[in-house]
C-alpha cells in the first residue's frame, strides 16, 4: 500500500492550480479520520526504529533514521490529545514531512489512501476555541468527516516557537514613507502570526483573512463601495494551500477582474520541497517566497512597499 500511495503523490502535485486539493488520510488508533495536505508528504513508512534523544518535548516518540538523515517523530496523537490515540500498542506509520524549510516526521495509527478533494467542499473548523486549534479545515468524504490538521501550529505551540523576530534597524521604511496596507491570506494561525509580526515591525497595517473565497469577497466588496482595491492596499501575501479558494485561484480570479488586476500578489507558502516555479508564473503571482523566514518574508515586501512610496512621491511631487 505505502509504494502505491508515494507513486500517487507524485502524480497529485498536477491538482495545484486547478483549485483541488490532495488530502493523505490517516487515523490516530480510533475511527476518526484525519487529513495532511499530500503536497507536504515526503514519504510514508511502517514505523521504524525511534530512539529518544533527551531534551525532546514528551509529545515526540523520538528520532528515526530516515535514509541517513535524523529526523524527529511527533508522536501526532499524544500532541493533539486525541482520545482514541493508539497509546504504544504498536506498530502504526510514520509520516515524513517537509514544510517551512524542515523535515519532520509525524507517527500515526494507521494510514488509509490520498483523496481528491474539490477546495469549495473544504470548509473552515467549527469554532469550538482552543480544543480545535489543531485544525486547519474540515471536509467530508464517502461520508466520512476528515479533520485535516494544521501541523505547523501542532509544531509551534510543543516547541514553544516564538511567532516574532527581531528584524534589524535596516529593515526599516523610510521615514516619510505614506501609510499603507497589506492583506494577509493564510489558513494557518501560526503563519499569520508570524506574518503580523514582521509586517507589525515594519511599521504596516494589516488585514488577516484565512481563505482566498474571503480575500476575493473582500475585494470585491471594496470596489464596489467605490475604492480602488490596490489604492487601499499595497500588496496581497497569500498562502497557496487554503480552504474554500486555494492561492493560485485567489491570483488568477484577482487577474481576471479588471478592477483587482493591478494588485501586487506575493505568495507565501511552505511547500517549497514541490513548488513549481512555472505554476506562479502562470497564474500572473508578482513574486513567491518559501516559509518561514522572517528576513526573507521582510525583504520581499519591503521591496514592494519601497516601490509604493516611491511612486507615491512622484506623485505628490508632480505640479497640480
Amino acid at each position: 500500500m505505502t509504494q502505491d500511495l508515494l507513486a500517487r503523490i507524485d502524480q497529485r502535485t498536477r491538482l495545484a492550480g486547478h483549485n483541488r486539493l490532495a488530502l493523505l488520510l490517516f487515523r490516530l488508533g480510533g475511527r476518526q479520520l484525519f487529513g495532511v495536505n499530500v503536497f507536504k508528504v515526503q514519504e510514508v513508512l511502517r514505523r521504524p526504529c525511534l530512539f529518544r534523544v533527551p531534551g525532546l518535548p514528551e509529545q515526540f516518540a523520538g528520532v528515526a533514521d530516515v535514509r541517513g538523515r535524523s529526523v524527529p517523530v511527533l508522536d501526532l496523537g499524544r500532541a493533539i490529545g486525541h482520545p482514541e490515540r493508539q497509546d504504544d500498542g504498536l506498530p502504526g506509520y510514520l509520516v515524513v514531512t517537509e514544510f517551512n524549510r524542515s523535515v519532520q516526521g509525524f507517527l500515526v495509527g494507521g494510514v488509509e489512501r490520498i483523496v481528491n478533494i474539490a477546495v469549495e467542499d473544504i470548509q473552515p473548523p467549527p469554532d469550538l476555541g482552543a480544543e480545535a486549534g489543531y485544525l486547519t479545515a474540515v471536509t467530508r468524504h464517502q461520508d466520512e468527516l476528515i479533520q485535516v490538521i494544521d501541523v505547523e501550529s501542532v509544531l509551534a505551540d510543543i516547541s514553544q516557537a516564538r511567532m516574532d523576530a527581531d528584524l534589524p534597524p535596516e529593515y526599516a521604511l523610510p521615514a516619510d514613507a505614506p501609510p499603507m496596507q497589506v492583506l494577509v491570506v493564510d489558513d494557518s494561525r501560526v503563519a499569520r502570526q508570524q506574518i503580523r509580526s514582521v509586517l507589525d515591525q515594519l511599521g504596516v497595517g494589516v488585514t488577516l483573512l484565512s481563505d482566498g473565497r474571503q480575500a476575493l469577497d473582500h475585494l470585491v466588496q471594496i470596489h464596489a463601495g467605490g475604492e480602488r482595491p490596490a489604492e487601499r492596499y499595497a500588496m496581497i501575501v497569500s498562502d497557496i494551500e487554503m480552504p474554500a479558494m486555494d492561492g493560485y485561484t485567489l491570483t488568477t480570479e484577482i487577474r481576471r477582474n479588471p478592477a483587482l488586476a493591478d494588485l501586487f500578489v506575493l505568495l507565501h507558502t511552505s511547500l517549497s520541497g514541490v513548488f513549481n516555479t512555472s505554476m506562479v508564473q502562470s497564474v500572473g503571482a508578482d513574486a513567491f517566497v518559501a516559509k518561514y523566514s522572517p528576513h526573507d518574508l521582510a525583504e520581499h515586501v519591503l521591496r514592494r512597499l519601497r516601490e509604493v512610496a516611491a511612486t507615491v512621491g512622484m506623485r505628490l511631487s508632480e505640479p497640480a
